[in-house]
């Protein structure tokens, strides 16, 4: 928030130079990424202006690329909303932890709600972010949703243009989640039982549920974590 007499249009100024230079990291993960969803969008069949609604208007990452079979296929809409139930699961539990309280205002707040992605919540949760205004968190969601949605528009129109050989962009998603993970340990120096809980989880998860991995692995690591807090409940904590 400004200081009394001051507009707000100025002092948001610092919150936004702040929020591109966050973003830029992941943006760079984003673009190539929006770029293959936009030349499978040309590809399946639909019209490119389908890719610049669905980023805009949806936002939802993974679902997005499952979305684009299940409108070609004209999937009755009982069955999309309960992919997308499934699909975006996770996010019930990011929003035990993401820092919507600082976030100021109805429409801010609903604009967060929407684009609270796996990459807007892994910077916004950091030990880095811990002194973050909602300003420069709204920013940095709007960058994100930024490179995503020009990165697969680009891509649709250039899905006549671009061989039907490229190769390599399908794993920018893999290779952009692998980056957050790396930082992640490097973030939180004093809490490696984490990350190495949520790798248990995923192998676990692998070898007994390889049919339903992701459900089964964030059911895992969400028991970890709470069986972990049950235990450490009596401890103290260091700063």
């Amino acid at each position: 928030m400004g200081t009394p007499g001051t507009p707000a249009a100025v002092t948001d100024v610092p919150d936004r130079s702040a929020a591109f230079k966050d973003s830029t990291s992941v943006g760079l993960g984003l673009v190539p990424l929006g770029l293959a969803f936009g030349l499978l969008v040309t590809r399946s069949g639909l019209d490119w202006w389908w890719a610049t609604a669905f980023t805009t208007l949806i936002y939802a990452g993974s679902f997005e690329f499952l979305l684009i079979g299940l409108v070609v296929a004209v999937a009755p809409l009982a069955t999309v909303a309960l992919t997308a139930l499934l699909v975006n699961i996770r996010h019930l539990f990011y929003a035990l932890s993401f820092p919507l309280d600082r976030v100021k205002g109805s429409l801010g707040r609903a604009y967060s709600t929407f684009a609270l992605t796996d990459e807007a919540y892994a910077l916004a949760t950091g030990e880095r972010a811990r002194s973050w205004s909602g300003r420069r968190i709204v920013w940095l969601q709007v960058f994100m949703q930024v490179y995503w949605a020009a990165g697969a528009t680009a891509g649709a129109l250039l899905g006549a243009v671009l061989p039907g050989s490229v190769t390599g962009l399908d794993f920018a998603l893999t290779a952009l989640f692998a980056v957050l993970a790396l930082d992640a340990p490097r973030d939180r120096r004093g809490d490696l039982p984490t990350p190495l809980l949520a790798l248990l989880a995923a192998v676990v998860a692998r070898l007994l549920f390889p049919e339903q991995l992701l459900l089964a692995a964030f059911a895992l690591f969400t028991a970890g974590l709470l069986a972990r807090r049950f235990a450490t409940a009596g401890e103290p904590r260091h700063a």
